[in-house]
């Protein structure tokens, strides 16, 4: 037995080294957080831009998404909008149309967004497609009125994919859309922003990303196999030694859930997502480095494996509780300590970290604190349910998109005026 603890002893040290590592260089990789976005030159608007909406049952917020992008500072001659319903039971596509889009009737089978983003380059790339570029939002997005123009900076500076900055529409519903809003703010400025500084690849982060149409025409157009196409989709472009430009001017806004059962279903889609991204592409990124010495592979093929490094995290108690249960006496304190201090330790400067992490982002963000105390709090406890859900898509993964009910239609002006 005490062979069997010795061997336990190394594993258990072992994993928390690995799990150093993976985190000193996502530090190192974050350092530059503080330093400003790279400028961007302006360019007088030229890119034509077809904003592309994919909508199931809708009709309560996709209204006010459609009239912040018709607010947009932008000539209405360069860009239209267009919704796509698919596989609904309510009347999106009268509100959509109400409120001046354009309906794209999907004609396709849709069993996730990346089904019918493909259906609507396919179509526009057979009617001879008239765009530069192509926008995707989710309906439950509003846009920032400067959004179009940006991107037009960012394409005429030569981007081919670009993303744009998320952040919420209800940060301050409760501890949950709180901590929502702060996971955002964090892959904005401690990922995407240094990334951009460092000339890695950002990643597109769900919606509020575009895609030029020469892109996708040397992609054979946008088709994806995986339920978090925008994740699939980066890989694709770093395979192809394309990167995903950084636009933080480019700003949006997204609804989170309310309530923890919501984001459960959600948070599991995006864990299975990102197992299935990994799977289809872990090899390819693997090999790609060792042949080329891609730096752009190796952070890609880390940022798949952060599920696999947050179970990993679990196998030190794993260890101590299999001892636990192969004891023939009760366990001393001496017999287990060994296994269970780097978890104890390893969970108070989680804690830590994310305390600290969490108020700083509010800080950089210029949000009133007071309104999310709550909510910096509560961010430990939403980081740490990821880890079940990620143990859960480990051995039974989602296989259809959830529909995720979205009721908040705030106007605009009203975020703006929050902010």
């Amino acid at each position: 037995m005490k062979t069997f603890l010795n061997l336990c002893t190394d594993l258990a040290w072992g994993i928390q080294c690995v799990l150093l590592i993976y985190a000193i260089y996502n530090v190192i990789l974050a350092l530059p957080f503080f330093r400003k976005d790279k400028p961007m030159k302006h360019f007088a608007p030229q890119k034509r831009f077809a904003v592309l909406v994919a909508a199931r049952n809708e009709e309560s917020v996709i209204g006010s998404l459609v009239e912040s992008l018709l607010a947009q500072d932008y000539p209405k001659e360069l860009f239209d909008v267009y919704v796509i319903p698919n596989n609904c039971s309510d009347d999106t596509a009268e509100a959509a149309r109400r409120a001046g889009a354009w309906i794209l009737t999907c004609t396709a089978p849709v069993k996730c967004k990346g089904d019918a983003l493909s259906f609507a380059f396919d179509y526009f790339e057979k009617k001879g497609n008239p765009y530069d570029a192509f926008c995707i939002f989710d309906a439950d997005n509003l846009v920032d009125r400067n959004f179009l123009r940006s991107m037009n900076d960012a394409f005429c500076s030569g981007a081919k994919a670009a993303q744009g900055r998320r952040d919420s529409k209800n940060p301050y519903d409760s501890p949950l859309t709180g901590s929502y809003s702060i996971y955002y703010w964090m892959i904005s400025r401690f990922y995407n922003h240094p990334r951009s500084l460092w000339n890695l690849s950002a990643v597109i982060n769900g919606c509020g990303f575009a895609v030029s149409a020469g892109l996708l025409k040397e992609t054979g157009g946008f088709h994806t196999k995986t339920l978090t196409e925008d994740l699939e989709f980066t890989t694709q472009c770093i395979l192809r030694d394309q990167k995903v430009a950084w636009v933080p001017e480019a700003v949006f806004y997204d609804e989170s859930p309310l309530q923890f059962s919501p984001s459960w279903k959600q948070r599991r889609r995006w864990s299975t997502g990102v197992f299935q991204c990994l799977r289809l592409y872990g090899p390819r990124l693997l090999g790609k480095l060792i042949r080329e010495r891609k730096l752009l592979c190796l952070d890609q093929f880390l940022f798949l494996t952060a599920p696999l490094m947050q179970i990993l995290s679990l196998v030190p108690a794993a260890l101590a509780v299999l001892l636990f249960l192969l004891s023939p006496g009760r366990p001393t304190a001496a017999f287990l300590l060994p296994l269970l201090l780097p978890l104890l330790r390893g969970t108070l400067l989680s804690v830590a970290v994310t305390l600290l992490g969490g108020s700083l982002i509010v800080l950089l963000e210029k949000r009133p604190f007071r309104k999310l105390w709550k909510a910096v709090l509560y961010y430990w406890i939403f980081l740490a349910s990821w880890i079940p859900i990620n143990v859960v898509c480990l051995f039974r993964r989602s296989t259809t998109w959830t529909e995720i009910k979205h009721t908040r239609s705030i106007p605009l002006r009203e975020i703006s005026s929050a902010k």
